[in-house]
């Protein structure tokens, strides 16, 4: 337990400086584009380096949208921080259902081990649902491999209730009543196979 616990700092700092790293990055080339800097200066070119690789897809996509490109680096900015959050809630989910794991099988209790794989499978599903919705707000092409598996993943269940649940105006609500199931199931799980155990190791 105490090597996961220390595991899942190092990883959760290591990817908190990654983000934040990004953003300076990100932040220093849109003051170097305002303050309209030598472009052929060695700082420039290093900014400009280090950051093409992340400026340069969405900066395609924005301006397929119709976006003006040069709102590039503000948008790469959010997306780095939706992301970021992203893979921290995934990586507390997955600490957490360890957690769970190893103490219930470390005291030999393999229905709580069970509830511990279920809880966190459910946690795991939501979130792939969520990120579909953030895919599809960005209109991340279904040719996508991770966009293509998110949806075959999460279709079994968002596909029938689209035909089930009436859209409000232009919006889908579907995702929110995926949201409750997962929610209620997730209640179940803790109310019957986990009841009085703790379900939150990491946070």
């Amino acid at each position: 337990m105490i090597i996961l616990e220390r595991v899942y700092w190092f990883v959760n700092w290591a990817l908190i400086a990654a983000i934040v790293g990004m953003i300076v990055l990100l932040v220093l080339r849109m003051i170097a584009n305002q303050a309209d800097l030598n472009p052929f200066s060695w700082s420039s070119r290093t900014i400009r380096r280090l950051t093409d690789p992340l400026i340069g897809p969405v900066r395609r996509a924005i301006a397929s949208a119709g976006v003006d490109p040069k709102f590039a680096p503000l948008v790469t900015i959010l997306l780095a921080v939706l992301l970021g959050w992203l893979a921290l809630q995934l990586l507390t989910s997955i600490a957490n259902t360890l957690a769970g794991i190893v103490l219930s099988l470390a005291a030999q209790a393999f229905v709580p081990a069970i509830g511990y794989v279920l809880y966190g499978l459910l946690s795991f599903y939501s979130l792939l649902i969520f990120i579909r919705i953030i895919f599809s707000w960005g209109r991340v092409s279904y040719s996508n491999r991770l966009m293509r598996w998110i949806v075959n993943a999460t279709e079994p269940l968002l596909g029938p209730l689209r035909r089930i649940v009436p859209t409000v105006g232009m919006f889908d609500i579907s995702p929110i009543v995926a949201f409750l199931i997962v929610w209620l199931f997730q209640a179940a799980v803790a109310g019957t196979l986990l009841r009085g155990l703790r379900i939150v190791f990491f946070a």
